[in-house]
């Protein structure tokens, strides 16, 4: 088993996700795990770094996937009997002109950006050690889409006393609201993805509570907007490059051990921001 300090990175073969790799590769003192979902591309962007003289390591996960996010954690657990970064940033986005139902474009958002980067959370936070960080790459849609919510909904997010358990509620709330053609009429907004980045950086409000009582010293977690980044996800339409998208989740990634903040909030810049 190696004594090594272990980060995780998912969604890692292209996009934000590559340049969070890339940029921890170069300032992380442990092993990258670039994670994919499918094999061949996530070995690609593996020999991509290596060209760049970088040595991730790659290991498949589908986030969907209970038996792939599974076996990552066995993985980590066998070879590294534990975990000290968790960067979640797999995640998907319909286009803006996507022919799919709006009812579909809510189920398979929710499916993958929530219930997926929720089950890696939960399967990978039990390895963290003492001084673990996680990061879940959220966005500025999710603050527009709360602020389309109506007031109720956000009432409801916006609770102290929310737990996961409610929170996976309303999330599945909307996608039958959006089922039967309801949702708008119900308080929520007319974007899947976005509503899907409301639940992540909700999520990390609500695992910061919980980590309240976890006897594991000095462990945060913390949301984030890389920013409006060149990618297949924006349609190429952002300004940003990867590395600079990337800034942000690194900075959160690496935060040193005691450090004050930020801790279970959502940033951007590198500064936490009154979601």
């Amino acid at each position: 088993m190696s004594s090594k300090l272990v980060a995780v990175v998912t969604g890692a073969n292209k996009g934000v996700g590559f340049g969070i790799a890339r940029a921890l590769c170069k300032q992380f003192d442990g092993d990258v795990i670039l994670t994919a979902r499918d094999v061949d591309r996530g070995q690609q962007a593996v020999a991509d770094l290596n060209q760049e003289g970088l040595r991730p390591r790659f290991h498949q996960l589908d986030i969907t996937d209970a038996d792939s996010v599974n076996a990552l954690a066995t993985f980590l657990r066998d070879n590294y009997g534990g975990l000290d970064v968790l960067v979640n940033n797999a995640a998907i986005k319909f286009k803006d002109d996507s022919p799919a139902p709006f009812s579909e474009q809510a189920r398979e958002s929710v499916r993958c950006n929530f219930t997926g980067t929720l089950s890696v959370t939960r399967a990978l936070m039990p390895l963290l050690r003492p001084h673990g960080r996680v990061v879940i790459v959220s966005g500025e849609k999710s603050m527009g889409a709360m602020d389309k919510c109506s007031l109720e909904r956000q009432a409801e997010f916006r609770d102290p006393s929310l737990t996961m358990e409610g929170l996976q509620s309303l999330m599945a709330e909307f996608v039958q609201d959006a089922a039967a053609g309801t949702h708008q009429e119900r308080g929520w907004p007319n974007t899947a993805y976005g509503v899907s980045k409301i639940g992540v950086t909700v999520m990390v409000f609500i695992l910061t509570r919980e980590l309240a009582a976890d006897p594991r010293e000095d462990i945060i977690v913390n949301s984030c907007c890389p920013g409006h980044v060149d990618t297949d996800m924006s349609s190429h339409k952002g300004p940003l490059t990867i590395d600079q998208g990337a800034d942000t989740p690194v900075f959160l990634a690496l935060l040193p051990p005691g450090v004050g903040g930020p801790k279970g909030q959502f940033c951007r810049l590198r500064k936490a921001e009154d979601w």
